[in-house]
């Protein structure tokens, strides 16, 4: 009788630990270097995968930051947006938020890298957060160190949400901070945020009305003139693909150019001007435009931000097999 109540107690302890483990994995985090016992190569081969397809699609770089953006905005970082029409889904892709994105056959390769290697172990929603975070390294942006990882891939997609959840191209300031603030992200983030416009372009015919009938005298005149050599016309054809760029001088890297050409009235977008003027957001211009560093640490904090936009993570949703398909 005497060694009944250790034994009883151990068997508590025992189904205590059992009843942890089971809640643990219902309501998992995220974590740095999840797949360290799983799949200890997968941070790597993302990494190697992303490199290969810069040298060969440079523009492959850009596209895995505006994924991570065009993801985690919508509900979730979930992978969601990678889903293509088909078993009763209806792809994100099919908004005009989306218009102009591309390279998502591409993720296809990474994926298909990491399931050679650990098969459905590694989420494609992971995939989405490494990638972006091993593009901007390819952009000459910072090396981000803390990006966790364990998040699980949605089962379906949020196309009636993108329209209302991702910021129109000429949504105006307070709109967008109000977005960015609805998932966790402050003023001063959000504006480093924006400093990826550095990479981006913007088509003609999402900027053609700065410049038709009237050129918008916010704008410098010199400016407006080369914008309307890049559009021509106040009707672009969007098939035509009629661009600018947004950055002229380092069009290709994740720096505080951004910031200078908004400052001298050089932005495309109204929401540019507003940036630079706007008081709530003028002082982080002015600071990031005045110093590489503060721009790269305020943009690594917050990608981290982002990434972590309520993800999926323990026993929900799933490990997709093929990124554009539910399992």
């Amino acid at each position: 009788m005497a060694s009944a109540k250790p034994f009883c107690l151990l068997g508590f302890f025992c189904l205590l630990l059992q009843l942890f483990s089971f809640f643990h994995i219902g309501n998992g985090e995220l974590e740095m270097n999840y797949y360290r016992e799983s799949c200890p190569k997968a941070e790597e081969i993302i990494r190697q995968q992303v490199e290969t397809l810069y040298y060969k699609h440079g523009n492959t770089a850009v596209s895995w930051l505006r994924n991570l953006f065009h993801d985690c905005v919508v509900k979730s970082c979930d992978a969601s947006l990678l889903l293509e029409t088909a078993r009763g889904v209806e792809s994100e892709q099919k908004s005009t938020r989306s218009f102009g994105m591309r390279n998502f056959k591409y993720v296809k390769i990474i994926k298909d890298a990491v399931e050679k290697e650990c098969p459905s172990t590694v989420s494609c929603a992971d995939i989405v957060a490494l990638s972006a975070r091993d593009g901007i390294v390819m952009l000459k942006g910072p090396k981000i160190e803390m990006i966790k990882t364990g998040r699980r891939d949605s089962r379906g997609s949020y196309l009636g949400d993108v329209e209302t959840l991702i910021p129109n191209h000429n949504d105006s300031l307070s709109s967008v901070l109000s977005t960015f603030d609805s998932i966790g992200i402050d003023v001063e983030a959000t504006v480093a945020l924006l400093g990826a416009h550095s990479v981006g372009r913007v088509h003609c015919v999402n900027l053609v009305h700065r410049l038709y009938p009237t050129i918008d005298p916010t704008l410098d005149p010199s400016y407006a003139l080369y914008l309307k050599k890049r559009c021509p016309t106040p009707t672009p054809d969007p098939n035509a693909v009629l661009y600018s760029r947004n950055d002229r001088e380092t069009p290709m890297v994740v720096d505080n150019m951004y910031y200078k050409n908004i400052m001298a009235h050089k932005g495309l977008l109204v929401i540019d001007d507003e940036l630079a003027t706007d008081p709530r957001t003028a002082p982080f211009v002015a600071k990031m435009a005045a110093d590489n560093g503060y721009f790269h640490e305020q943009f690594s904090r917050g990608v981290r931000l982002l990434s972590e936009t309520n993800p999926l993570t323990g026993d929900q949703g799933e490990i997709r097999k093929d990124c554009r398909y539910v399992n």
